[in-house]
């Protein structure tokens, strides 16, 4: 793994894409969409979840050194904080952003509201401002009554537009309790993280398989027969990526051993059924029995592998060295080719091809994870 290469692309090219023409100066929004000649594509919403996202990692990147882009990150939280938290005279955050500055969509959703989380927990990690652990505070307890089922779990979006319960807000529900916890020591962050990991143990996933469904009807079992059942490979390599970092945080936790067996378990199954033998590729989708879904590769499940594999080397696992090089070779071959200057393909189907025709923002969370993995774990 060449570790340079992934330090000149993040800081040479990347960063500054994304915070040169990917950021519009004159609304202090991130833009959505960049063309592969780096113009950026209007849209006529700005979702909240592309904001946090791209705040976060602004945010993570001056900490970690590449450049003096914080100030850029919370200039952005303080505007997306004025336009989307209670914008329209309700709690909670808005979905999405018109052009004109005023609320485009007014649902509520689970999955932003996460990742504004996620975003506050990085901006009072590098400013150190008790401020942004209030606003923390306050979403939190807007999400425990706006979503709430009132039993187990969450609500998606309300309005709710079906019956289905998913899991993937959950996950990032809890990636963003696990930062706050560590960058805080709130108890409170911890229980809540505590509660979604024996919710996916208990609900979402199949017992002795490390097969994570993706949906559930609303007493939280499967919502197909056995064997029709989405998973994607990627959000195993997340869950198995979360449930080693509660394992870190939490190492006393009563369910812990049952835990970090799962969290291997995950990873086996990504792996075993989810990566092409050949390529080396993850897929998009498998079915619950292992069978292959669909064969198109995204940009972020290539990045979760990669994040993995580091991890299990820093844990002292050397075996996968030879596929993390390859896997790193492949990235910038595939999806991040020199001639984008720091802009990805987020989708190729199976033939390789791009079946994308812009680079959108909300990748660049999943790259600077794997990214920062690499540099940070491995030796050169």
């Amino acid at each position: 793994m060449n570790k340079d290469r992934w330090r000149d692309w993040l800081s040479q090219d990347a960063l500054p894409l994304w915070s040169g023409v990917g950021f519009d100066a004159r609304r202090r929004l991130f833009h959505e969409r960049l063309t592969f000649d780096h113009q950026p594509i209007p849209l006529p919403e700005l979702r909240l979840m592309v904001q946090a996202r791209q705040i976060a990692t602004y945010c993570r990147a001056e900490l970690d050194g590449f450049d003096t882009t914080a100030s850029l990150a919370l200039d952005c939280l303080h505007e997306v904080e004025r336009r989307y938290w209670r914008s329209d005279d309700a709690k909670g955050w808005i979905f999405s952003l018109g052009p004109d500055g005023r609320p485009a969509d007014r649902r509520r959703d689970l999955y932003g509201h996460a990742f504004i989380l996620f975003a506050y927990a990085w901006a009072y990690r590098v400013s150190h401002d008790p401020a942004y652990l209030t606003v923390a505070r306050e979403t939190i307890l807007e999400i425990e009554s706006i979503f709430s089922t009132g039993t187990e779990g969450y609500l998606d979006t309300i309005p709710a537009p079906d019956a289905i319960r998913r899991q993937n807000p959950h996950m990032h529900l809890l990636e963003a309790y696990l930062e706050l916890f560590d960058v805080s020591g709130d108890e409170l962050y911890l229980q809540g993280a505590r509660r979604l990991v024996h919710l996916a143990m208990r609900h979402f996933i199949l017992p002795n398989t490390g097969m994570l469904l993706e949906f559930f009807n609303v007493s939280w079992s499967p919502l197909q027969a056995p064997g029709h059942n989405r998973i994607e490979p990627g959000h195993l390599f997340e869950w198995s990526w979360l449930f080693n970092e509660f394992g870190r945080l939490a190492p006393h936790e009563s369910m812990i051993e049952e835990i970090l067996v799962t969290q291997r378990e995950l990873f086996e199954s990504a792996r075993n059924y989810g990566v092409d033998p050949q390529t080396s590729l993850v897929c998009d989708a498998i079915t619950d029995h292992g069978a292959r879904l669909e064969d198109s590769t995204r940009i972020w499940p290539q990045t979760e592998f990669i994040r993995m594999l580091c991890l299990r080397q820093r844990h002292g696992d050397f075996r996968d060295a030879a596929l993390l090089a390859r896997q790193g070779k492949r990235f910038f071959e595939h999806y991040a080719p020199q001639h984008l200057k720091g802009g990805w393909i987020d989708r190729l189907d199976v033939h390789g091809v791009p079946i994308t025709d812009h680079m959108p923002a909300s990748s660049f969370y999943h790259i600077y994870g794997a990214a920062t993995e690499v540099l940070n774990s491995l030796t050169e």
